[in-house]
């Protein structure tokens, strides 16, 4: 259950997103542990959403599927202000190292953007469906939503270190259009998030 999980965990950080963007983009302007803070909120997301998947808690994830359209809104609005921060930076000569506040608080914005997708509550419950887990069974639950944080966190760790490698590369000049880049794109992907909100209007 625990290669089970590390794999899963692995797969579904992988795909590059809003999320894998701004992890690069802070590891390329703060250093590794800014970028690796940051992926560990996004493996805490998806460990908790996990867990609900695991142990099948249908209650909850009706509960928060029920409130998509909100989250969806907080996730898009939430994705334009830091598209607005990224724009603004001015990226130092050298990536520096995150302070302990500064950690935390990227931290905590991974988290909550990858939060503010509950429909991802689904995708666990049909894997672990797939994968045979046992109803119940409080051991490889836990196990499997372990294996799950430290596949993402290993994922989340390659591209930290993948960021702090490419910072040593390019000068001031190169990080500038990376941000305005990575900006447009996080705009992006918070304006998709909310035209979702105005197809489902009546």
């Amino acid at each position: 259950m625990l290669i089970k999980g590390l794999v899963l965990g692995f797969s579904i950080a992988a795909p590059v997103g809003p999320i894998g963007l701004l992890c690069l983009r802070r590891g390329l302007e703060k250093g590794f542990w800014a970028a690796f803070s940051s992926g560990l909120g996004a493996a805490t997301a998806d460990a908790c959403y996990g867990m609900l998947g695991a142990f099948g808690l249908a209650a909850v994830s009706a509960l928060l599927i029920g409130q998509s359209d909100v989250l969806r809104l907080f996730g898009g609005l939430f994705l334009l202000w830091l598209a607005w921060q990224t724009w603004r930076s001015m990226p130092a000569p050298q990536a520096a190292e995150g302070r302990r506040g500064g950690l935390w608080k990227g931290y905590l914005t991974t988290m909550l953007l990858t939060l503010s997708n509950p429909v991802t509550i689904l995708s666990f419950a049909a894997i672990f469906a797939g994968l045979g887990l046992p109803h119940g069974n409080v051991e490889q639950g836990l196990v499997l939503v372990l294996g799950v944080f430290l596949g993402s966190a290993l994922w989340w760790s390659m591209l930290a270190a993948l960021a702090k490698t490419v910072a040593t590369r390019v000068g001031v000049s190169g990080l500038r259009w990376i941000n305005r880049v990575s900006a447009l794109v996080l705009a992006g992907f918070g304006a998709w998030s909310l035209l979702g909100l105005v197809r489902v209007l009546p």
